[in-house]
């Protein structure tokens, strides 16, 4: 378990006999990776759970996920465990953007086409899950700087409620490197995309999916594997962006998660502004 330490996480919950443990943060946004003996199967509130030979396994907690969870382990012995899991709820902060080309706030109709073509694209990265286990490594942040908008706040366009922001966002200047969080496999890749420019899905293995938005340029393609710290491509202001930052996403199977979880404060000088 050296490469799951590595996430530094807080140890949750763990069973007798090491037959399940689990790194985490129950709470709203909060990635769980578990570790069953070999051969486990694991089930989260009726959704089979992908498990790797070494009865690795992932789970994710929306930001709106309700206050529990069920999880079930069934042990190749024929052993079931069955927990109930308590989900702590977070409070979100409101951000208000200004300046938002009014294209993006509300979208006129000859933007339909292709709002929905950029829907299609990404809906078709999502179907697959990478097989590899690439969370276990732990997260670095992909590029560095002030953060200038943090997971889950409601926003407001000028002045106008749209969805809740679903990831960090870092300013830093255009051409600004931006890489790998973790290792996994490319799905997506298209600099085309209506709302968020240039972007990159990167499943780190069982779903557990890096997206970064708004690119000035991007050095990958789809079905490209890559390692920690491997270039993607770099910062821009592409889409619905009022200046040059980064957009961090995860998502794990449909629920968003809070990247920033996993890495802890901004390194070195760049000191961050936001948080939750």
């Amino acid at each position: 378990m050296k490469a799951l330490a590595a996430l530094a996480f807080s140890l949750v919950l763990a069973f007798p006999a090491a037959a399940l443990e689990l790194d985490g943060n129950l709470e709203q946004g909060g990635l769980v990776i578990g570790k069953a003996v070999p051969g486990a199967t694991a089930v989260l509130d009726g959704t089979v759970l992908d498990i790797d030979e070494d009865g690795i396994f992932a789970f994710g907690l929306d930001r709106d996920h309700g206050t529990t969870a069920k999880l079930v382990v069934n042990l190749p012995g024929g052993e079931i465990l069955e927990r109930n899991l308590s989900i702590a709820p977070r409070e979100w902060k409101i951000q208000r953007v200004e300046g938002v080309p009014q294209k993006f706030v509300t979208p006129p109709p000859e933007a339909m086409e292709a709002i929905a073509r950029s829907t299609r694209v990404k809906n078709e990265a999502r179907k697959t899950r990478a097989e590899g286990s690439w969370f276990r490594e732990g997260f670095i942040w992909p590029a560095t700087g002030p953060v200038s908008g943090v997971f889950g706040s409601q926003r407001y366009y000028n002045g106008e409620p749209r969805r809740p922001h679903y990831g960090v966002d870092v300013a830093a200047p255009t051409g600004t490197p931006i890489v790998a969080p973790a290792g996994g496999v490319v799905t997506l890749a298209d600099m085309d995309m209506y709302f968020e420019g240039g972007l990159v899905f990167l499943d780190h293995g069982q779903g557990v999916t890096s997206l970064m938005m708004h690119m000035s340029r991007i050095d990958v393609k789809a079905g490209d594997r890559v390692e920690q710290g491997d270039v993607l491509g770099a910062v821009g202001g592409t889409g619905r962006a009022t200046g040059p930052h980064l957009h961090w996403g995860l998502y794990w199977r449909g629920a968003w998660l809070d990247p920033e979880r996993l890495v802890g404060p901004m390194p070195s000088s760049d000191a961050a502004t936001g948080g939750n």
